[in-house]
Parts: C-alpha cells; structure tokens; sequence
C-alpha cells in the first residue's frame, strides 16, 4: 500500500508552502517523500518535484493556443491530464515502492466541486495505483475574522469534502495572521468545532449589507450543521505534528503493520490513548494556539455576545462520557 496527500484549497491558502514544509518534515521522521505538481500555474516551486505536469502541458501555452483565462486553463489542462493520466501512472509507478505522496493541485475551486476532471484523476490513481490518500483542504485563517467569509469557506470545505470521496482533514493554514484583518469574534475553538453557527447572526447583522440575507444565512448555516461533517485542524509553521498525525490516521498509515521498534512509530504514530486528543482537538492543540496568537482582551460589553454559551458538543459528549 502507498499513502499519501492530495492537498487542495482556495488560491493563496498556502498548498505550495505545505507541500514544502510537510516534505520535509515527513524527511526528517524517516520518511521517502516525492512530491507531485499538478498545478501547472505554479512555476515557482521552493521544492524539489520527483514529478511535474509541465513536463506534460504548460498553462501558458494553452492560454495563448486556445485564447483562455487562467481558470479556463486550468480546466483545460486538468482535461488533457485526465486524457493522459498514463503518463501520470507511468511516473508513479517507480515511486511506488518506498515513498510517501504528496500531489499539490491547482487552488481554483471549481475544479473540485464543478468539474470531475481532478476527481477522476485522483480516483483512477486510487484504484490502478491501490493508493491511500488523504484530502489535505487548506482555508487561510484569517477568514475566521469575518463571519460571512468563514460561512463561505465551512461550505466550500462541505462541498468539496462531499465531491471528492476522500478521508479528509480540513486545516486552517498561517494560524499566526489569524487577526491580521480584524479580531474574532469567538475564541479559536468555536471555529475549529464549527457548530452553533447561529452565534454568527448577531455579528452579520451588524453589516447592513449582510443583514438583507439573514434568511438565506440562517439557512445555509442549518445546512452546514445538519450534515455535521466540517471541523479544522490548525496549523503554523512551528506546530505540523497534530495535523500530521491526524492524516495519518486518516489514511490509515497507522495501522500499515509499521516495525514498532522504528523512531517513526514510537514518537509519531497515534496510539490508542490519542483518541480524546482527536475526538476534541480543540481541548488540546486549539488552547495552546488561542493563547499563542490571539489577544485576549480584558473589556467586554455586556450589551454584545462574545462568545457562545458553555454547552458545546464536545462538553455534553464529555458530560455522558464522566456519567
């Protein structure tokens, strides 16, 4: 078996930064790491990639040659990969036996939830490869300061975690600029949890031009918690090992009959007591962050809710957990 990362998410989320980043991290606990680029607008890799799509098709030749966009390009060359994916599987191939994948894909959206051209590439690697991946889906952190953005990322990570059929971590990427655009309303917690999303209202309502879509709001955040299936993990450039170990059982890495007696396994791998750190992250790895990188302020108004009320999910499952 080969296990591996398709890491995806918005333009500017840091997917060619992670992809650097986590390779050499996975180096330094052992690991074989080949990296794939599948972005062919990223022609400025900080990595060394063992492949890479512009060896197959360039995005600027097929926006002089057929007079298309940058998003258009992109879809045309996700087309012509699809159309080639031999030739993907055939670089593939002597990598199989020994390394750990990174693919970095392309950050347009729409490839991912619009288009089948990204998704069936990965399937077919999945099933001619026997490949285990993970979906690696990054949201710049700093969204979490407006709450109509942060709606619109937990429905870009709910869409695309139901289109692409894959087990998927969805990573709140440069956790240090949090607030460079403003302050939260919530502590870091509410956010990674993604539930009682109707706390957001009062903040929207606050923005006349959000207040005419309070409805649709209202009804878009029912969505999004009735299919319960979006949380974040965080992630900095100092803190890669809780999201790594999360991937790792995701994709089942943990359970791949690893000697016990390596480094890798001993220091890195999940074992059964991590299960509450991953049942409530945030109890662990979130308070450590908020206390890093976000102010707290000592002024509240009493007049504004700041924060929801105690009685989250994770803290009911605790209280029939304790009984």
């Amino acid at each position: 078996m080969v296990f591996g990362q398709v890491v995806i998410g918005p333009p500017g989320s840091g997917k060619t930064t992670y992809c650097n980043g986590m390779s050499q991290f996975l180096q330094l606990v052992g690991r074989k790491v080949a990296v794939i680029n599948l972005d062919p607008a990223n022609d400025s890799l900080p990595y060394d990639c063992a492949i890479n799509i512009e060896d197959l098709i360039k995005l600027e030749d097929v926006m002089a040659e057929h007079s298309l966009g940058p998003n258009g390009g992109l879809v045309y060359c996700m087309d012509f990969l699809e159309k080639n994916i031999d030739w993907l599987e055939a670089k593939l191939k002597p990598l199989l036996k020994d390394h750990y994948l990174l693919f970095d894909f392309p950050g347009q959206v729409e490839l991912f939830f619009l288009h089948e051209n990204a998704k069936k590439v990965i399937m077919r690697l999945v099933k001619k490869l026997d490949l285990r991946l993970t979906a690696v889906h990054l949201i710049d952190a700093h969204l979490c300061s407006d709450p109509g953005k942060y709606i619109s990322a937990l429905l870009l990570s709910l869409s695309t975690m139901l289109h692409m059929e894959l087990p998927h971590v969805n990573v709140l990427s440069k956790i240090d600029l949090i607030e460079s655009y403003g302050k939260l309303a919530f502590n870091l917690d509410f956010y990674t949890d993604a539930h009682d999303l109707s706390y957001l209202q009062h903040h929207l309502d606050q923005d006349p031009r959000s207040a005419k879509y309070r409805k649709l709001t209202k009804e878009l955040c029912e969505v999004i918690e009735n299919f319960g299936l979006v949380d974040f993990t965080t992630l900095d450039i100092q803190a890669c090992l809780h999201p790594f170990k999360l991937i790792d059982k995701t994709n089942g890495y943990i359970f791949a009959g690893i000697d016990s007696s390596a480094v890798e396994f001993s220091k890195i791998a999940v074992s059964p007591v991590d299960w509450d750190y991953y049942r409530y992250p945030f109890l662990f790895t979130v308070a450590a962050v908020q206390e890093k990188y976000i102010k707290d302020d000592e002024v509240f108004d009493d007049e504004i809710i700041t924060s929801p009320p105690p009685s989250s999910i994770a803290e009911r499952d605790l209280q029939k957990d304790e009984r």
